[in-house]
């Protein structure tokens, strides 16, 4: 098959294209991914040490050194149950709401990788990152005077060019360059806007676009035959600013993509069992427009503002686990565990109607038919149960009083392809 610079642009633009098309509503880690690549995502999410195919590189760009040419393309339909309840509310609030007028969503995702040397390895990747949606068919703020569906719609894609090098056997270090697009948009929230520094730009102004730039940096190192370990730093990857929505998040419509980083380990104590581990920590709080508390609004502090309200969203630590079991020389099953800690307080519940990231538990299922020795298919599904967040101080006096708990469920499924070149 030829492996030509123009046919990967070809394939490359293709996959961008896709992904941009689509609309990622994950929120799963909080609003970041709980996996990439096919097999990984029938493991649990856990691969920083354990490389299976190119979409590694995302995990960690160091597992790549020593990786053979290679292409990787992979779907996943994902469907989230998100929604609300209001109750001792003086403003006519209560009730239960269901936040899932938009369903099934569509999450592509492209690797391709190819050795330059012995030593030298390139990969560019390109994926969804994070995101998402929620969308209120009957306004949970009607009272209030909200006109139309209320919900938000957060959409993240990266795209990494990776370069890792093996400066000893079964060590390598490697490094991504992050290119981030990004769009939100916002609606139904019309009665907030008296609240803001910027209300012209602060609901109902389609979807914005955001770029961004970081990093991403990694090691990886095979200690034995049985034991090897990596680990991986992710910088905060800094955006401009949503301007069509400038008036709802902190310090002008600003949106960084928090740090990350991590590290974890895999053992092969047989030639058919492999066993891996993670741990992952994400920094939502260091972002305003995310990590804010709701609280300074009511100490004159107005939404857009520098260091205005947010989320109020919480750091977490990730714990991935997982395995895989090769049943014969063709076929392979995976299964796998991921626990996340909830990043929204029980006083944040109320914003956060629009944003009930909450999941903790992801039980996840897999396996792999090798249909040639050149092309594999792997498939996965993923089961997140519901998770409730039951607010406590959650609704201020000023718009009422009471509380609102907010919870979220997940399910997906989907199929990885990859080609050896």
């Amino acid at each position: 098959m030829p492996t030509s610079p123009m046919r990967i642009a070809a394939l490359a633009s293709a996959a961008l294209i896709a992904t941009l098309a689509s609309n990622p509503a994950q929120a799963t880690d909080g609003y970041f991914l709980n996996g990439v690549g096919a097999k990984g995502k029938g493991m649990g999410g856990a691969g920083i040490a354990y490389p299976q195919d190119g979409m590694a590189a995302v995990n960690n760009p160091a597992s790549i050194a020593g990786m053979e040419s290679r292409l990787d393309l992979g779907v996943e339909i994902f469907v989230p149950d998100r929604g609300a309840d209001i109750s001792g509310n003086g403003a006519g609030l209560n009730g239960s709401y269901d936040g899932n007028g938009s369903n099934p969503f569509i999450l592509p995702e492209f690797a391709y990788v190819r050795p330059l040397s012995n030593d030298l390895t390139f990969a560019l990747t390109i994926n969804g990152n994070g995101g998402m949606n929620t969308d209120y068919e009957t306004n949970p703020f009607a009272s209030f005077g909200a006109q139309g569906d209320a919900g938000v719609d957060l959409k993240q894609v990266f795209i990494s060019p990776t370069l890792a090098y093996e400066f000893a056997e079964g060590h390598s270090v490697g490094v991504s360059a992050i290119g981030l697009v990004q769009g939100f948009r916002a609606s139904g929230i019309q009665p907030f806007t008296a609240a803001s520094s910027d209300p012209a730009n602060f609901t109902d102004r389609g979807t914005d676009a955001s770029f961004g730039a970081g990093f991403r940096v990694g090691y990886y190192g095979e200690l034995n035959d049985v034991v090897s370990i990596g680990a991986f730093y992710q910088s905060t990857i800094w955006a401009d600013e949503f301007d069509k929505y400038a008036g709802l998040f902190a310090d002008q419509g600003g949106f960084d993509v928090p740090t990350s980083y991590g590290a974890g380990i895999a053992l092969h104590p047989t030639d058919r069992l492999s066993l891996a581990a993670d741990v992952k920590r994400i920094e939502y709080s260091d972002v305003g427009s995310v990590g804010n508390p709701l609280a300074p609004l009511f100490s004159g502090v107005p939404f857009g503002a520098t260091d205005g309200p947010g989320f109020g969203w919480d750091d977490v630590t990730v714990f991935k686990v997982g395995a895989d079991y090769d049943v014969s020389d063709r076929f392979t099953v995976r299964a796998g565990y991921g626990r996340s800690e909830n990043p929204v307080p029980q006083s944040e519940t109320f914003l956060n109607i629009l944003a009930p990231g909450v999941v903790q538990d992801h039980f996840t299922v897999g396996a792999t038919w090798q249909a040639s020795d050149r092309i594999e298919i792997t498939g996965f599904a993923m089961r997140a149960p519901r998770n409730t967040v039951e607010g406590s101080g959650s609704i201020p006096v000023n718009y009422g009083g009471g509380e609102a708990d907010v919870y979220l469920a997940e399910t997906s499924f989907g199929l990885g392809f990859g080609l050896e070149l």
